[in-house]
């Protein structure tokens, strides 16, 4: 019998199809996989078409939060409870793909993605910079890349909004709100946007402004992908998800840090954000050999295969993975002296209008263009919240 696959990670087909599958099928000759992505875009609204009709895969790649727990709600994903080596993973690691109440997990966590700045290192070495460890030596960096006028210093648009969101505040904003403390604090209503713990991270990217190039406002996400890897641009607000891409096309030598603290000393938060995980269908005719597989990717073999076919997608289980990436090693090692959070807007607080990650986009980029003012964005940001939201104790 054959198992099907869906997934919106298209650019992964070969892996799945020459390195994952394989492993799996030699030593279980009796269950075959088929890996069938669709196009991200077209991913969320296909898939539930696919659950509605009763036409999807055997197993089901799942988004964080929000809408694979609908999935689970209507019926379409099953309970992984009595899976073997769920216990593999932490109950903050197992939190995007449970229930509210974290007693149902319907999803086994696959990989989380880490984020920081990936920079130029020939350009670095050029103008004799070290990786900024604080706020004030970040910004005496793009001070030294501006003036000397090689590279654009940073390489960021804000005409996509999730850039300046994910790249920006969700990047550097654990800093100031102390991850999951500050995180926790917005969910529970003890904190609130408006708070200059929350309003200082939008301080900070408003001192960017000068720092991008120049028609940053029209810039897309391709874009400046493409500023940096063709060595135009010195440092790159990054999600760990670029560096396979990256190195394929950049045609210098990298190197990551860490989103810099306020001052030296200061204890680090990094967003380690969980991205993508797997889920069986709880309508598969092979629910039994779906749960099999699942079984495998919940194993340190597992673990050990993604992450080095997929540099940047950090396995989230407790069993360490021996990472042989030097750029993915670097983002990995922060969770060795930073504690970990995740994306502030994820959990609970965008689910209703209007949409909190959304509404982040749209005032992340006004902060930067400068047609608002931090304190104004954080303002409209929580309003927008307490129309709607009642807070989780």
């Amino acid at each position: 019998m054959t198992l099907t696959i869906e997934s919106w990670r298209n650019d992964d087909l070969a892996i799945w199809q020459k390195q994952i599958i394989p492993a799996f099928e030699k030593t279980h000759p009796d269950i075959k996989v088929r890996f069938t992505p669709v196009a991200l875009a077209q991913y969320d609204a296909a898939l539930n078409s696919k659950l509605a009709a009763g036409t999807a895969g055997d197993l089901i790649s799942c988004r964080p939060f929000d809408a694979s727990l609908r999935q689970f709600q209507q019926g379409h994903l099953a309970s992984l409870n009595d899976l073997k080596g769920l216990d593999n993973f932490t109950s903050l690691a197992r939190a995007a793909w449970s229930t509210d109440d974290g007693k149902t997990t319907y999803c086994v966590p696959m990989a989380s993605v880490i984020h920081g700045f990936i920079y130029n290192k020939d350009a670095f070495d050029k103008l004799g910079i070290q990786p900024p460890a604080t706020v004030d030596a970040f910004f005496a960096a793009l001070d030294r890349i501006k003036a000397d006028g090689t590279y654009i210093p940073l390489a960021m648009g804000t005409k996509d909004g999730w850039e300046t969101a994910s790249m920006g505040y969700q990047n550097i904003g654990p800093t100031y709100y102390k991850g999951e403390q500050g995180r926790d604090g917005l969910i529970a209503g003890k904190q609130k946007l408006t708070d200059p713990q929350w309003v200082e991270p939008f301080k900070v990217l408003a001192r960017w402004k000068p720092y991008l190039g120049n028609g940053f406002e029209a810039q897309t996400y391709p874009d400046s992908q493409n500023l940096f890897t063709l060595g135009r641009a010195a440092i790159y607000p990054a999600g760990s998800w670029e560096i396979a891409n990256f190195e394929k096309q950049a045609g210098f030598k990298m190197g990551a840090f860490k989103p810099p603290v306020q001052k030296a000393g200061d204890a680090c938060f990094i967003s380690d954000h969980p991205d993508i995980a797997l889920g069986a269908n709880a309508n598969s005719p092979h629910l039994a050999q779906a749960k099999v597989f699942l079984e495998w990717v919940a194993s340190p073999e597992f673990a050990n295969l993604y992450s080095n076919a997929l540099p940047g997608f950090f396995s989230l289980q407790k069993t360490p993975v021996e990472l042989k990436d030097p750029l993915a090693k670097a983002f990995i090692s922060w969770r060795q002296s930073c504690s970990s959070t995740i994306r502030p807007t994820y959990q609970f607080l965008s689910r209703g209008t209007p949409n909190l990650e959304n509404a982040f986009w749209v005032e992340g980029s006004a902060v930067i263009n400068g047609t608002t003012t931090p304190e104004a964005a954080a303002q409209k940001l929580q309003a927008g919240l307490d129309s709607w939201y009642t807070p989780v104790h």
